[in-house]
């Protein structure tokens, strides 16, 4: 059974909606990493703050994560592939 997902993508590719039609039929919780690394008035996190969240989100047993982030793929992708 697949557990771990990460969706990279260009902008406007479908990478959200992939990333919620995953979760919903694999039942894992989907996290958009826009939401995370934008607060609500669009200001960014820092970068080693973004990416002590992502090794958080990515420890956990079950997950579905989207987007780019060039600086933080290795993170996601050595998740994914474990």
């Amino acid at each position: 059974m697949v557990e771990k997902v990460a969706i990279c993508g260009c902008g406007g590719s479908g990478k959200s909606a992939l990333a919620r039609e995953l979760g919903r039929r694999l039942d894992l919780p989907v996290t958009h990493l826009d939401m995370v690394y934008y607060d609500d008035e669009w200001n960014s996190l820092g970068q080693d703050e973004f990416v002590a969240i992502q090794r958080q989100l990515v420890a956990q047993e079950r997950w579905v994560l989207d987007g780019n982030y060039a600086l933080t793929m290795p993170v996601r992708f050595a998740a994914a592939a474990s």
